[in-house]
């Protein structure tokens, strides 16, 4: 038994909204005084530093570290050279983003704190086995991935549905500002633009094609996960558009969310196109 078992009856309990995909979106997800016990632990809510050297020795002392994930670098200087004039030098592929980011990971909580307790909940059997439940998952062709992760400014992924590879996803907003749902740096949910349907009906008819990030000016954003202590799940399909670009001082606090994947131990993706393939075919 865990004292966060009643999120798994929301998420049992929780209707499926279809705009503009089909997901679960659960807001007050946890407790009240659960969550502010959670968001004043000082893994997350960090505080104010002056430089970016000083944030990333605050972040390394408190257990997080650098993690290779999208729209991300885990070559520091590179990043706090860039950060420096970031429309000068660009090391990325830049073709698609303005910018990128960093990921940091937090590695370990402090024994006995609610983050470790929390950590603990997350890698259950029980919570694994309710998420993918509701979207029909077989956890024996799948491997787990979670954990704590604050999003440094610069992150960007334009807007893609996933690869193949991944069954299922969430995304737990838990950040320490409480003027958190007005900062730059929430997930975006989106639909193609009428001239670039035919995407999506490419990879309708082409199972065995991976799928891509396309650029933002193909989309439309319908809604963005602003809401503090609100979770979106959903099972990665040809239309789950999604992307984020933050753009905010991470010196005074950061973007912060509870993570997770199910992943596909097999995969029957024979190739790998990218948008430029279909740049030209509206």
């Amino acid at each position: 038994m865990s004292k966060f078992d009643y999120i798994l009856d929301k998420i049992d309990t929780a209707p499926f909204d279809n705009d503009p995909f089909k997901h679960v979106y659960i807001e007050n997800l946890f407790s009240s005084d659960h969550f502010a016990e959670i968001t004043s632990q000082p893994e997350i809510n960090v505080d104010p530093v002056e430089t970016d050297e000083a944030l990333f020795a605050a972040l390394y002392k408190l257990n997080y570290k650098e993690i290779e994930f999208p729209g991300t670098t885990t070559n520091i200087k590179e990043y706090l050279n860039w950060h420096k004039k970031p429309f000068s030098d660009k090391p990325m592929d830049q073709r698609l983003c303005d910018g990128y980011g960093v990921t940091l990971r937090l590695q370990k909580a402090t024994q006995g704190s609610i983050l470790q307790e929390l950590a603990q909940f997350f890698k259950s059997d029980d919570f694994w086995q309710t998420a993918a439940r509701k979207f029909n998952v077989n956890l024996d062709d799948v491997k787990t991935d979670v954990g704590l992760q604050k999003y440094l400014d610069g992150y960007e992924i334009s807007p893609h549905p996933d690869i193949r590879l991944k069954a299922l996803t969430f995304m737990i907003n838990m950040n320490p500002a409480p003027n958190s749902e007005t900062i730059d740096y929430h997930t975006h949910y989106l639909k193609f633009k009428p001239e670039r349907q035919y995407i999506q009906s490419h990879w309708n008819e082409n199972r065995y094609e991976d799928r891509f990030w396309v650029p933002w000016s193909w989309c439309n954003t319908i809604k963005q996960q602003t809401k503090n202590n609100s979770v979106v799940l959903f099972s990665p399909a040809n239309d789950t558009m999604h992307a984020v670009k933050a753009s905010y001082n991470h010196l005074v606090t950061q973007r912060t969310q509870y993570y997770g994947n199910l992943w596909y131990k097999n995969s029957n993706v024979k190739t790998k196109p990218s948008w430029r393939d279909f740049a030209k075919a509206a």
